[in-house]
């Protein structure tokens, strides 16, 4: 078995205008390290279309009505100042979705030992009933709800190291004890969310780094919590909400993580993945705004899944 990678064209066609941070350079600066030679063992998979049910497994029929009918016939339109939508958002948003959902079908089945999803736009913001941040539906959110429902398990773990915590995730998942949701992420700092204090119904574990915090600090908070938590819950699949804004370089945040660092926390949650659930993990792309440190981010992250034993 082998790293699948799923992306679609479609995700090139999801215009967020000029001088927008998450535009369609961020995944050609993805695809100009993953085409290198070293990556030649990855296997690329075009993303399916989501089927409506598969939204529905965390969005709202309302919510889900509401983002796909706001796609405009032409130009650009805002659901928050932040938050783009053109003619060409309705097909790349169904098939980041798609994408989270095949690849997690394809862990299950054998086909690919892990995987990781090249999507936009991201999702970890999204609400059950709101879009925001970037994000339009929670990819992440909906592909722990599509492998409970689909492959019959019970228990799944979110991992999230974007330097922006995933408020959607936590708020979608808070009272759910089969979930586990997990972030290290900049605070204060958009959105406001990820305090220590929130811990769900025992479910939720945040661990907040203040700014100009790097990968001691980064690791320590993985080590001393994340880690920890993940190992006591035993999942039965492990995702990855994987943004890469929390690099040195990014113009987003304030951490300072290098691409060792992601390195570092991919073999960590590899080998958890490989104790609890015969290694199936699914990582799904989120933030990451400089190019240069978003492709090289990614490529670290790659390897490690590439190279798992």
């Amino acid at each position: 078995m082998t790293t699948f990678y799923y992306t679609h064209p479609s995700f090139q066609s999801h215009d967020t205008g000029a001088g927008h941070p998450e535009n369609a350079a961020r995944l050609r600066s993805i695809d100009s390290v993953l085409n290198r030679a070293e990556f030649a063992g990855l296997v690329k998979k075009d993303a399916p279309r989501a089927e409506i049910g598969q939204i529905l497994l965390v969005h709202t029929k309302a919510q889900a009505d509401k983002v796909l009918d706001s796609i405009p016939d032409y130009g650009i339109q805002y659901l928050d100042p932040d938050t783009p939508v053109s003619p060409g958002t309705g097909e790349a948003v169904l098939h980041a979705v798609g994408a989270v959902c095949a690849a997690v079908d394809a862990v299950f089945a054998g086909l690919a030992r892990n995987a990781f999803c090249g999507v936009r736009p991201p999702g970890h913001h999204a609400e059950a009933n709101q879009a925001m941040g970037f994000c339009l539906f929670n990819n992440i959110a909906i592909a722990a709800e599509h492998a409970r429902h689909k492959h019959g398990i019970q228990r799944v773990a979110i991992v999230d190291f974007d330097v922006h915590h995933g408020n959607g995730t936590q708020h979608i998942f808070q009272k759910n004890k089969d979930v586990l949701y997990a972030s290290t992420h900049q605070h204060p700092w958009y959105p406001g969310t990820g305090m220590v204090s929130e811990t769900g119904v025992g479910n939720i574990f945040n661990a907040p780094l203040p700014a100009g915090s790097g990968g001691v600090e980064f690791r320590a908070a993985m080590d001393g919590k994340i880690l920890p938590a993940i190992d006591r819950f035993k999942p039965e699949l492990i995702l990855v909400s994987a943004g890469f804004d929390a690099h040195k370089d990014d113009p987003l945040g304030a951490l300072k993580l290098v691409e060792e660092d992601y390195a570092w926390i991919t073999r960590e949650l590899l080998n958890l993945a490989k104790r609890h659930c015969g290694g199936k993990l699914v990582s799904a792309l989120e933030g990451g705004y400089n190019l240069k440190a978003l492709g090289e981010s990614v490529g670290a992250h790659v390897q490690e899944l590439l190279t798992v034993k």
